[in-house]
């Protein structure tokens, strides 16, 4: 294989669009290793609601999944750091990596090539910050950040308050991160027409529940994690968090829960479209069709 065309190749794609499946099959015809770019599936124990599926790596050896235990939080400049860590180790070991994922910021951050620094946190300010309701805090994030396309910060007030911590320090704290390697990504992504991503999503997601999802979240609970901390994880965690909490019915929750994830699906979407316009060229190949035949063709072209 001619690596010097490009030295990591990018599975992504849309939940529940097969990209694990792909990405380990083209990891065992091209010896390579797997890089995780899931915001959740870095957390152990964390395993059904994050639809980790370990059981499709086989012997593929995977990085970035199970790294922290359950209840703490995880950066951006965090996944960067690690994924570069990953990155090299990899290439010296003269594999290749293969980046996983459905995360936009974090494939943005490898991707585009965020220049990233750390951000302590800063205590005077959320002490201040205490008196704020969700409004004022979003109005004080669009004040300090007018270009803001992202709203996940927004839906999460101490997501919120981090973000504005972010944008507070590095006004004044205007330093140069290290520069980045070299990376020449070859990206490829799954696409599925919308009905029948809709039927995998409610598929996996019946599957999911049958295998024990709602009793890893009780689980997850009575280990000491609070509710907060796994609404803050987002859909599965937030819904079944609700539905354990008394706040919805069993058939609520399934209903509810399909829709959140087709919703989530629909903005990831719209995230790799944005990562287009932006100057990122993703080789989609279809789900429905042979995707592995059709990647192994795209990457034959740049061999």
């Amino acid at each position: 294989m001619n690596k010097e065309s490009y030295n990591l190749l990018t599975i992504l794609g849309p939940t529940a669009s097969g990209k694990t499946r792909l990405a380990v099959a083209l990891a065992n015809k091209y010896d390579g290793e797997i890089i995780s770019a899931d915001s959740r599936q870095i957390f152990r124990n964390m395993d059904i609601g994050t639809g980790k599926d370990l059981h499709e790596y086989g012997d593929v050896p995977h990085h970035l999944i199970n790294i922290m235990d359950a209840g703490g939080e995880f950066s951006v400049f965090a996944f960067q750091r690690l994924f570069l860590d990953a990155f090299a180790d990899i290439r010296n070991r003269h594999k290749l990596p293969i980046l996983c994922g459905g995360t936009g910021m974090y494939l943005d951050a490898v991707l585009r090539g965020y220049r990233m620094i750390e951000v302590p946190e800063d205590q005077e300010l959320r002490h201040l910050v205490t008196t704020f309701d969700d409004s004022e805090l979003a109005e004080k994030l669009r004040a300090l950040r007018p270009d803001l396309h992202n709203n996940t910060d927004l839906l999460d007030r101490q997501r919120t308050i981090r973000a504005i911590e972010i944008e507070l320090y590095q006004k004044v704290h205007p330093e140069k991160a290290e520069p980045l390697p070299d990376i020449r990504p070859l990206i490829i992504g799954i696409h599925w027409e919308r009905n029948l991503l809709r039927q995998r999503i409610t598929e996996r997601l019946k599957e999911r529940m049958d295998s024990g999802m709602i009793e890893e979240v009780q689980q997850l609970h009575e280990s000491g994690i609070p509710w907060s901390r796994l609404d803050y994880y987002g859909l599965e965690y937030r819904f079944l968090g609700a539905y354990l909490r008394g706040e919805l019915n069993r058939n609520d929750l399934h209903q509810k829960l399909n829709s959140a994830i087709n919703d989530f699906a629909k903005r990831q979407g719209n995230w790799f479209r944005r990562m287009e316009k932006h100057g990122i060229l993703i080789n989609w190949v279809e789900g429905a069709a042979n995707p592995l035949a059709e990647a192994i063709e795209i990457i034959g072209k740049y061999t």
